[in-house]
């Protein structure tokens, strides 16, 4: 490519930062190419399935009505499970969702595709099926990208393509340290056609109306990670993951190991009793796999440098305390646009230059929720009494409460007081303390 061909910027990934950064960009009038290796955006991309408002409108302003959005989420409901029990920790119903929503449910499939056509239709050059094998640097310096048929160039390079080839980019570059098990969590996910009748009526829904329900504790064996049920229109996202360092930790045998894949927890899940009626008589209609970022604060890389930005999961923004990914990814693919724009009316793509990005995400809510839940995976990662041993002992304790068997209260509550006694009382309480520190912590750092 010769320097009259080269380009503005050049986006790797079309998810929701790679297009967030893409159509930021053409609006302002740059010569954005826009990579996707998928035949179409949204057909390799994977989530959970929640989608904020918020930062969609920040990118494409009123237009974000018209995205392909599935149902607005009324209810939230979280539960801690054990093999006999769900206990319902948390479940709001927020009725100013009805004239306001300000969370959706949705199907990447539909909704990428959609918000790629924003990007094109600002002026961004959508290039599908095409694999970036490798950044191209010269001199320490980003200055395109290598796919298999060709060299394309731009003056900046943007990285976000997740946490799977956009860390192998930037480590085959020598731009990143590689990634530890435990710094990132595999995670699957079924889409399950269901009638919409069925799915308002077993979700407590009223016509048009969504929920969703994130479980712990037994929903994953244990296991630090969670499962979730979405309400789509005629279909459940149905789905969730653990940390990869505890789903292949050698020191386990063959048959531990098999219990702790993917497929498995995600079948153990479907089959729980109280999550098997939600989901009778769907069917499976799509099986999606992907690796998600979990390591915090501490493990975000260097997020720019001569020639090159990175934003969403690729650069590790991810909040799993409050299930947030594709508004960090929006949010910092639309930042790093503006970020270039400044570079080209100076015409300096230096480190110096792009340091402007980095600038803006820690003044920023994004770096300040990444810094407040740093902690939050590592506590579950080296204590897992909370999400196995805890849940049982408050089934144990609810079902003494609740049970009406010529038992007197004071008895029952003797019973309780010895039961968590037995099972380390002090302990839990310590762990309970610190897990109440690592999640609400009350002084920002």
């Amino acid at each position: 490519m010769s320097e009259e061909e080269k380009l503005d910027a050049i986006v790797v990934g079309a998810g929701p930062a790679g297009t967030a950064a893409a159509l930021t960009m053409a609006k302002a009038g740059l010569q954005v190419a826009l990579i996707e290796k998928g035949a179409k955006p949204g057909s390799k991309n994977v989530m959970g399935g929640i989608l904020y408002t918020h930062f969609l409108e920040a990118v494409v302003g009123e237009s974000w009505q018209q995205a392909p959005l599935e149902r607005p989420i009324i209810e939230e409901q979280r539960w801690l499970m054990t093999e006999e029990a769900a206990i319902r920790l948390v479940g709001y119903k927020n009725l100013r969702n009805r004239v306001h929503p300000h969370s959706f449910s949705v199907l990447r499939a539909r909704f990428d595709a959609w918000f790629a056509a924003q990007a094109e239709a600002a002026g961004a050059f959508l290039l599908p099926e095409t694999v970036v094998e490798q950044l191209v640097v010269e001199n320490g310096r980003v200055v395109g990208v290598k796919t298999p048929t060709e060299e394309l160039r731009a003056d900046v390079t943007v990285v976000c393509e997740g946490v799977g080839l956009g860390s192998k980019l930037l480590e085959r570059a020598g731009l990143k340290t590689p990634l530890r098990a435990n710094q990132v969590a595999m995670a699957v996910k079924e889409v399950i056609s269901l009638d919409e009748g069925l799915i308002e009526s077993r979700f407590n829904c009223e016509p048009g109306e969504g929920a969703s329900i994130e479980c712990y504790g037994d929903a994953t064996r244990g296991l630090s990670g969670f499962m979730f049920i979405y309400t789509n229109r005629d279909t459940l996202s149905v789905g969730g993951g653990a940390l990869l360092s505890e789903m292949s930790d050698t020191r386990l045998s063959r048959a531990e190991l098999a219990e702790r894949a993917p497929n498995a927890i995600l079948e153990h899940f479907k089959s729980h009793p109280a999550i098997r009626p939600l989901l009778a008589g769907g069917e499976t209609v799509e099986f999606l796999a992907k690796m998600i970022p979990e390591g915090g604060h501490r493990a975000i890389p260097k997020l720019f440098g001569d020639g090159y930005v990175v934003c969403g999961d690729a650069a590790m923004l991810s909040n799993p305390v409050h299930r947030e990914g594709s508004n960090l990814a929006m949010e910092s693919g639309r930042l790093a646009g503006e970020t270039i724009i400044h570079a080209r009316e100076k015409s300096d793509f230096s480190a110096s230059s792009l340091r402007e990005y980095k600038g803006k995400l820690d003044q920023s809510w994004i770096m300040a929720d990444m810094r407040k839940y740093d902690k939050a995976v590592p506590l579950l990662e080296h204590n897992q009494r909370l999400l196995g041993k805890y849940p049982g002992i408050m089934d144990s304790a609810l079902d003494e409460f609740f049970r009406v068997d010529g038992v007197s209260k004071w008895e029952k509550q003797r019973r309780i007081s010895k039961m968590v006694r037995k099972e380390g009382g002090l302990r839990l309480i310590r762990d309970s303390v610190k897990a109440g520190l690592s999640l609400y912590r009350p002084f920002r750092r």
